[in-house]
């Protein structure tokens, strides 16, 4: 017969089974959702001003900064809050295309001006600048997200126009499915930001296969077929150091000339 200090054990050794059960589960849930947190850490890098620590999830299910690069930590304050962008130039029912002409060929971009105007106007300001004129494209990525990032003035992720420019479009490419994340097609251009709202500012990401991410990326503008043959030569060739599938692109890409035309 079970006397009741062997009866004490077994409940806790079955509640203790139970809590291992759950941690189980959601070590599991946490694991595919960081799937989804690390392809946007490859995108998110700083916009001007460094880049932010994310916010994740351990095994067990609590909260932890799974990122932080050299830079703050947490976004500035309204003190230090950057300049607004340019005066709104452009005609946002107009179509206009920007063309990048690179060392490794010119690539074409339908904008969408009518669903992200502030982008397109901040676009037209900078190349009107030629600010984008002589700048390199620093970072490839050929594991779980595809594409080649360019924009950064600096060439190391860090570099911006010294302002900031709203987030919009963010349900452009549908609703997001059970793990938080949409498909950028190929072809798809997007803003690159510090992982804070609101924070693009020069850097944006070309996409040269299907890539999930979070709605969290302004999508723009379409590349032409030259242009998303160009970059995927430019992904085929690999990428620079240790990482394999993380770095400056072997097959280096200098922005000779930007330009956003009125079509």
């Amino acid at each position: 017969m079970v006397n009741s200090e062997q009866r004490r054990r077994q409940l806790a050794r079955e509640k203790f089974e139970r809590q291992q059960q759950r941690r189980a589960e959601i070590r599991g849930k946490a694991r595919r959702r960081n799937v989804i947190i690390a392809s946007a850490l490859a995108v998110v890098l700083a916009a001007g001003g460094g880049a932010y620590a994310i916010a994740g999830l351990t095994d067990d299910g609590e909260k932890q900064d799974v990122a932080q690069q050299d830079s703050p930590s947490t976004p500035p304050s309204p003190s230090e809050s950057k300049p607004a962008g340019p005066k709104m130039t452009i005609d946002a029912k107009a179509k206009y295309t920007m063309t990048l002409k690179t060392n490794e060929g010119d690539i074409g971009i339908a904008m969408d001006a009518a669903k992200t105007p502030e982008t397109v106007n901040s676009f037209k300001s900078l190349t009107d600048k030629e600010f984008f004129d002589g700048t390199k494209c620093h970072r490839l990525t050929t594991e779980n997200i595809f594409v080649l990032q360019c924009g950064d003035p600096k060439g190391d992720g860090t570099g911006g126009p010294g302002y900031t420019i709203a987030d919009e479009n963010l349900d452009g490419l549908g609703k997001p499915a059970a793990d938080g994340a949409v498909t950028y097609p190929a072809g798809s251009v997007a803003m690159a930001n510090t992982g804070q709202p609101n924070s693009g500012g020069s850097q944006f990401f070309l996409v040269f296969k299907d890539t999930k991410l979070p709605p969290s990326y302004t999508p723009f503008g379409t590349m032409d077929a030259e242009g998303l043959k160009t970059v995927k030569a430019v992904a085929a060739a690999g990428v620079t150091g240790d990482n394999k599938g993380d770095g400056p692109p072997k097959k280096a890409v200098t922005i000779e000339k930007g330009t956003v035309d009125k079509t």
